[in-house]
């Protein structure tokens, strides 16, 4: 296998979801050095993502909560843990936020000089595919940056936006997230508020995928009541192998599966290791388990990946984007076969995108 893979002469990956523009807000500076270079910072630049045969994904926008309440990632090394969700933010303080990661996504495209395009459509994807481009789906993982009205949706639909999160886990006007908390089951709280269920309505009508990922149990069953586009989650994983808040119940996998849905594996180690542990050296076993289990209960056209790089850590054995080369091994290793390959890397984000999607 060489060094350097493309869509041309292995799958390349589609990914659910990744933080790489909270890179770009918090370093504006080395924007250009960020996104262009291998840095050998973060997971994700132009340079890594073409070595590991990263063709594409979604580029979350995502509002950080000014004072975090505990250190997360200190209780994730050390379960059983539950950590206090931080407050809901207006929307007049995340919309300039969300204004500003738009503009670094709209700068990306520019600056790759042809080798990145933001896409709309399926046929947009296919056609970055077929010509070896980086694709990119503008997505808002939680909705903070809109308010009750829905005003600002219809402005980002106009801007390129086609998936969105209604909460990253704190609350918002919309609905209730889940802690971060292991051992604990998704059902934690309320459901949407009815802000929310018009939220749903109007990504239905504009055709705005609605992510899952981070809603507590109750929003999801509120979600599959009112939603009728295939259900979602961008990167999440089985909580009958790891018990966190964070992962699917089979219930909720088998209710996706009926809609015709899908679900992202997450790279993220906490939400991978059985124990609940954030701890990088485990090796490819615990993806490989969650994918077995995923695929048992989704079916093989149901499931993808959603690593979460830049924004979760992943197991030392991958690193980085340039590490998806030793991931794919890994998968053909363990049995998962040409057609099936094709499906998991690109081929059932593509085809869920086509069910939700508006022409």
């Amino acid at each position: 296998m060489s060094e350097t893979m493309n869509a041309h002469d292995t799958p390349m990956i589609f990914d659910g979801h990744n933080d790489f523009l909270l890179r770009l807000l918090r370093d504006p500076a080395n924007r250009e050095a960020t996104w262009l270079t291998d840095t050998e910072k973060g997971h994700l630049d132009l340079p890594r993502m073409k070595r590991g045969g990263l063709g594409g994904g979604f580029f979350a926008i995502y509002i950080s909560s000014p004072d975090q309440p505990v250190d997360i990632d200190d209780l994730m090394a050390n379960p059983p843990y539950k950590a206090p969700l931080p407050p809901l933010i207006d929307h007049r303080e995340a919309l300039p936020i969300a204004m500003e990661m738009a503009g670094h996504l709209k700068w990306m495209e520019r600056a790759s000089g042809g080798a990145f395009r933001l896409c709309r459509t399926v046929a947009e994807l296919r056609a970055c595919q077929a010509e070896g481009v980086i694709s990119g789906i503008m997505h808002i993982e939680g909705a903070e940056p809109i308010a009750a009205d829905l005003d600002a949706l219809y402005l980002f639909h106009d801007m390129g936006l086609r998936s969105l999160g209604p909460v990253w886990s704190r609350p918002t006007v919309f609905g209730h997230g889940v802690p971060f908390a292991y051992p604990s089951s998704p059902d934690t709280g309320d459901g949407l508020t009815a802000a929310g269920k018009d939220l749903v309505r109007l990504c239905n009508e504009l055709g705005i995928m609605l992510d899952l990922s981070h809603l507590n149990e109750a929003g999801f069953n509120d979600i599959a009541a009112l939603s009728d586009a295939p259900l979602v989650a961008t990167h999440s994983n089985a909580h009958a192998i790891t018990p966190s808040s964070r992962n699917l119940t089979d219930r909720q996998l088998a209710i996706i599966r009926d809609t015709r849905g899908m679900v992202g594996l997450n790279f993220a180690t906490g939400f991978l290791n059985e124990d609940g542990a954030k701890s990088d050296d485990r090796g490819f076993d615990p993806m490989l388990r969650h994918l077995d289990h995923l695929l048992s209960v989704l079916g093989e056209d149901h499931v993808g990946f959603g690593s979460d790089f830049d924004g979760a850590q992943v197991p030392k054995v991958m690193g980085d984007s340039a590490g998806l080369v030793a991931f794919r091994a890994a998968l053909t290793a363990h049995g998962y076969g040409g057609e099936l390959m094709k499906k998991l890397c690109h081929e059932n984000w593509f085809a869920v995108l086509d069910r939700v999607w508006k022409p």
